[in-house]
């Protein structure tokens, strides 16, 4: 069943508008899609390897502007639309702390976080709630969200065919690890509201408590 569902998008990968559906779906995962882009990244690069780093900053241009979508969410529209989305998918909990590690080390998270499999769209619709420099917020997300795509893509440009016969000899494997790690993120974006001893942040729950003095 699995080998036929990877038959099956890999021939969707290969198709001539499998692009336009990588960058839908990158640009909404970036600020309310729960489902990240990275399969069909993958599956694309695979079935196409000429064209692994085109679809790379495709990719990653989406996902910015994606993530610009999220920030105009939590700028504008954070008490009618940004609350349910974050409910939604599990990490109000967690926007608390996010909006005080935002604000106290601004770039930095999401260079970090950004990079790591800790949902993008929370730190998008965050960044925006707090009105973070909106520079700042567009070249540390092009920077994170580019680390992760383009080096994709040029992994897949670079090695296509031996990784092409590796993912398909160990799928069932590489599909439950795939399945481990955006769960994971899910998990240590709810561990932002987590307590932590010597980090203020951390110990942030509530959105008043960012305006309490330290």
């Amino acid at each position: 069943m699995l080998k036929k569902l990877y038959d099956w998008t890999m021939e969707k990968a290969s198709h001539h508008h499998a692009g336009r559906w990588l960058f839908v779906i990158s640009f909404m995962e970036s600020s309310f899609f729960p489902i990240p882009p990275h399969p069909l990244l993958g599956l694309m690069c695979l079935a196409r390897p000429e064209k692994a780093l085109r679809y790379g900053i495709l990719c990653t241009i989406a996902s910015v502007l994606g993530g610009l979508f999220g920030y105009a969410i939590g700028f504008f529209l954070y008490e009618t639309v940004g609350q349910s989305v974050l409910s939604i998918l599990g990490l109000s909990q967690s926007f608390p702390s996010a909006a005080c590690y935002l604000r106290e080390y601004g770039a930095e998270i999401i260079l970090v976080k950004g990079a790591t499999p800790i949902p993008f769209k929370l730190l998008t619709i965050t960044a925006g709630f707090i009105h973070m420099d909106l520079f700042t917020f567009i070249w540390a997300s092009i920077l994170s969200r580019g680390f992760q795509f383009i080096l994709v893509g040029f992994l897949f440009w670079k090695f296509g065919a031996p990784i092409k016969v590796f993912i398909e000899k160990y799928l069932g494997i590489l599909s439950v690890l795939f399945v481990v790690l955006v769960v994971g993120g899910f998990i240590l974006a709810a561990q932002l509201s987590g307590p932590g001893e010597g980090d203020k942040c951390s110990g942030v729950t509530s959105i008043e408590q960012l305006n309490d003095p330290i």
